[in-house]
């Protein structure tokens, strides 16, 4: 009963995780504009996502643009929109996997072997999905560090670490984890083939018997016909 508790709450935390992830790869706050020296009060603030960005003003206004050019793009958005992608597919794929081998399901039947093994693979595609995420967000956060610190870049160019680099490194870590604690919750399956089993399974007893009745009763034992003797 632990257990199914156990592997029902990792799951709910995997989707949470999952979620996440989808909403770090819509979110356009991947890079802000960053706020140097003199340049504190501004008019409107620069975001920088995987698909498009945006320039928030102060008034409230907010205008985003889609990149034109996908080959234009840094290497790392392009590894982002990829990893992101394969990221929401294997998340979903995983969440597929392991509502068929979760005890309090009735998919695979009574089979426990089948069901153990059905969410151990689960676990582990929820593993990968959060290293996919991982991934792209902290290639992402080195390149905003390491220009942020490059005195060749202007300051105007010069970004920060958005909300969603944030959100996406929450989302990997509730990935690996739940994915983790899911694998951790199967069941050793213990093996039949090629054991034995104690007890009288393979001893064999002849009983004949010489009546339906039953064997015969034991002759009584008669004195006469044998010497009485005494063996010290």
């Amino acid at each position: 009963m632990v257990n199914s508790v156990v592997q029902l709450i990792s799951f709910i935390c995997a989707v949470t995780g999952w979620v996440m992830a989808i909403t770090v790869t819509v979110l356009p706050q991947w890079k802000v504009s960053a706020f140097i020296g003199n340049n504190i009060l501004t008019s409107e603030i620069t975001w920088e996502g995987i698909w498009m960005n945006c320039i928030y003003q102060t008034t409230g206004h907010m205008q985003c643009k889609t990149y034109d050019s996908i080959l234009a793009l840094p290497p790392d958005l392009q590894a982002a929109r990829a990893f992101m992608c394969i990221s929401i597919f294997l998340g979903w794929f995983s969440c597929t996997v392991t509502c068929c081998g979760m005890k309090c399901t009735k998919c695979a039947g009574d089979d426990h072997r089948t069901k153990a093994s059905i969410a151990l693979s689960g676990g582990v595609l929820f593993i990968l999905t959060g290293f996919c995420v991982l991934v792209p967000v902290s290639w992402t956060a080195d390149t905003v560090v390491r220009n942020f610190y490059n005195p060749n870049v202007p300051v105007m160019h010069k970004r920060e670490l958005g909300q969603a680099i944030y959100l996406g490194w929450a989302s990997a870590v509730i990935l690996i984890i739940s994915g983790a604690v899911l694998s951790s919750t199967c069941p050793e399956i213990e093996r039949r083939e090629g054991g034995y089993n104690r007890g009288n399974v393979g001893r064999s007893f002849n009983i004949s018997r010489s009546s339906p009745l039953g064997p015969d009763p034991p002759k009584p034992f008669s004195s006469n016909n044998v010497p009485l003797k005494e063996y010290v």
